[in-house]
């Protein structure tokens, strides 16, 4: 069904929770306060809901993992991190598709269905870790099904930034983007104390307590959202983000961001369990690296705007390098202090670097093009890819700590290679947008913040 919306009476269009609106002008300043600003925020809210919940779901496995011992299932260091790898990579690929699925089936049934999907992984852990004798594939399937929930964060962005105007996106985003983020933090809280309620450890909790939370979000965004029939896909903005050198020059610097929090946050219990075992019990704090590094993000958003995007992003860079080298010395001299303050500082600034690299985004395509509307759209287009190519970070993370703790028993040879990437990171930073040859031919991008 479709409704046409009078910017005279915002009253009966705030109570058309799931319909299509056919006009929506939030430029106009008229509308937005009588109509817009209002819809765009309750759409937002359950947008931030369902998306959190993905994240939730898309990171459930990193904790329980910890904990499969515990009930019979002794899997190796390879085959535990497999459980965190596939994750990952369904969630990186699924983004794409999930980005072009709000223009296609519309902002209110997408956010139902992908929302709904994450039922579909809590069912199977649930079976998987009631049964002694569940075989490791169906662990492995029900991980890749866990990678519903990290495709949530492309539709929902993609969803949110229809709603806003372009003077508004910015903080409506962020906020969307944190909410989501924090479900990592949430996760891997609450499962330890759910998982431990009664005697000896229920694991079929982990999945359980997140069921009700999933029905609601889907029932929410089925009777309380919106879609707009504006919100198009948009082919040509992506072909020409797809032949632009900065839109994977970007890509690769937020693998060093937001591939370093997702692939550190799926981690870190385990690394902890595996590198400090006297340590064990204090895998209950991991989740304080993901709701630090969540809360950071903003907090990047803001140091960039003060003082630009590319030297908030090489100062970050900067940053992880001396993190990791802390890691590095903690477990020379066995300091498990050391070793959780140190994560802890990467995941802030990996936080921090997720901000400054978004903000740096449409910064760098203004300053290309004297079209401003071509400019914006082609930088909404690399957010999508550089948040599909970061996702798959956490992939490459998670790898080279299976290789190197499979190899030589050790995290050395993987905090190593990404010393190296991070020192990379930083060159290609400076060469790109920080070097006076390239500022001085094109005085834009220091004049547009980047």
């Amino acid at each position: 069904m479709s409704t046409m919306v009078d910017t005279d009476s915002p009253a009966p269009q705030a109570k058309r929770g799931g319909r299509w609106i056919d006009h929506w002008e939030p430029e106009d300043p008229q509308f937005w306060e009588s109509t817009g600003k209002k819809v765009a925020r309750k759409n937002l809210i359950f947008s931030i809901l369902a998306e959190n919940l993905g994240f939730t779901v898309w990171s459930l496995m990193s904790i329980v993992v910890v904990s499969l011992g515990s009930v019979g299932f002794n899997f190796s260091v390879g085959q535990t991190f497999w459980l965190l790898i596939v994750p990952n990579l369904v969630g990186a690929v699924l983004r794409i598709p999930y980005t072009f699925a709000v223009p296609k089936f519309g902002g209110r049934a997408w956010t139902t269905v992908s929302a709904g999907l994450l039922l579909i992984p809590c069912t199977m852990l649930i079976i998987a870790v009631t049964n002694s004798g569940t075989p490791y594939w169906f662990f492995l399937l029900t991980s890749a099904a866990m990678g519903f929930g990290g495709g949530n964060f492309s539709s929902s962005m993609a969803n949110i930034s229809f709603f806003y105007p372009e003077g508004k996106k910015g903080l409506a985003l962020g906020l969307n983007a944190a909410g989501g983020n924090l479900g990592v933090a949430m996760v891997q809280l609450v499962v330890p104390i759910v998982i431990s309620i009664g005697t000896g450890v229920h694991l079929a909790y982990a999945a359980l307590f997140w069921i009700p939370f999933v029905v609601f979000a889907t029932a929410c965004a089925w009777f309380f959202m919106d879609s707009l029939t504006q919100a198009k896909p948009d082919g040509t903005s992506y072909k020409k983000a797809m032949s632009n050198k900065h839109t994977w020059v970007m890509s690769f610097l937020y693998i060093g961001t937001f591939g370093s929090f997702i692939g550190f946050s799926f981690a870190f219990p385990s690394l902890i369990k595996l590198s400090f075992v006297d340590y064990k019990s204090f895998v209950g704090l991991a989740f304080l690296g993901a709701l630090i590094g969540s809360v950071s993000r903003p907090f990047g958003g803001w140091l960039s705007d003060r003082f630009g995007g590319a030297r908030i992003t090489l100062m970050t860079f900067v940053g992880l390098g001396i993190g990791t080298t802390g890691l590095l010395v903690s477990l020379d001299i066995r300091s498990f202090t050391l070793f959780f303050g140190s994560f802890i500082a990467l995941f802030v600034l990996a936080g921090v670097g997720n901000g400054s690299t978004y903000r740096m985004i449409p910064a760098i395509f203004a300053a290309q093009s004297d079209d401003v509307a071509s400019a914006k759209r082609q930088a909404a287009a690399v957010v999508g890819i550089a948040g599909a190519v970061g996702a798959f970070g956490g992939v490459l993370v998670n790898l080279v700590f299976k290789f190197s703790l499979e190899g030589s028993k050790t995290l050395v040879p993987a905090l190593t290679a990404f010393l190296v990437f991070y020192g990379l990171c930083v060159v290609t930073t400076w060469w790109f947008y920080m070097r006076r040859r390239v500022l001085a031919s094109r005085p834009s991008l220091a004049y547009a913040g980047v």
